[in-house]
C-alpha cells in the first residue's frame, strides 16, 4: 500500500492576525492623515463667496466714471485737466457726506479707502454676515507708460473671513472729458 500524504495550501490563524493587525494600521494612519488634510483645507462655500463678494465690488467700482471732475461738477463732460474743475476728483477718497449704499459714490475715486464690515446688500441689509471688504485705489499711470501718473489707476479689493482672504485687481483708465 502507498501512502500519499495530503499537501496542505492556505494560510494558518496565526498568519491571518498579523495580516488584519497590518492592514488596520495603515487604515487608522491613512484615515488620520485625510482628516488633518480635511480639516486645513479652505471651504469652497466660503471662497465662492469671497470671490463673488470681490467681484461684484471690483465690477461696481469699475463701472463708475473717472473723470477730471467729480460727476456733479458742471465742468465734468468737458473738462481736459484737473484745473477746468470747480470740484477736481483727485483725492482717491469719496467726499462728506457720501455713501456707498446712499448711491452717492459716483466716481471711481470715492471707492478709494472704502471698508465694509459683515457686507450688506444695496437695501442695507447685511447679507454676508462675517465677511469683510476693503478697497485701495492706486495710481499707477507712470508704471503703465502714460504721463500722467493719475490716468490709470489699480483697484484691489480685498474680502476677508476670518484668517481668510482673497484679493482682486483690476485697472480703469482715465478717458476724459468722456465718461
Amino acid at each position: 500500500m502507498s501512502t500519499r500524504f495530503s499537501v496542505q495550501r492556505g494560510i494558518t490563524l496565526i498568519e491571518q492576525i498579523m495580516f488584519m493587525l497590518i492592514v488596520s494600521v495603515g487604515v487608522v494612519g491613512l484615515i488620520s492623515a485625510l482628516s488633518t488634510i480635511t480639516k486645513s483645507s479652505a471651504d469652497p462655500m466660503r471662497t465662492k463667496q469671497m470671490v463673488a463678494i470681490a467681484e461684484g465690488l471690483l465690477n461696481e467700482i469699475l463701472h463708475q466714471p473717472f473723470t477730471w471732475c467729480d460727476p456733479d461738477d458742471p465742468a465734468a463732460p468737458t473738462a481736459q485737466s484737473y484745473a477746468g474743475c470747480a470740484d477736481p476728483q483727485n483725492t482717491g477718497t469719496h467726499g462728506a457726506g457720501e455713501s456707498r449704499l446712499a448711491g452717492t459714490f459716483d466716481n471711481v475715486e470715492d471707492y478709494g479707502g472704502y471698508a465694509a464690515t459683515d457686507i450688506a446688500d444695496a437695501a442695507g441689509n447685511n447679507a454676508m454676515s462675517g465677511y469683510d471688504a476693503r478697497v485701495a485705489i492706486t495710481p499707477v499711470g507712470t508704471a503703465l507708460g502714460l504721463v500722467d501718473n493719475r490716468a490709470a489707476l489699480s483697484v484691489t479689493v480685498t474680502v476677508t473671513h476670518g484668517s481668510e482672504s482673497f484679493a482682486l485687481t483690476g485697472y480703469r483708465f482715465r478717458y476724459a472729458p468722456r465718461y
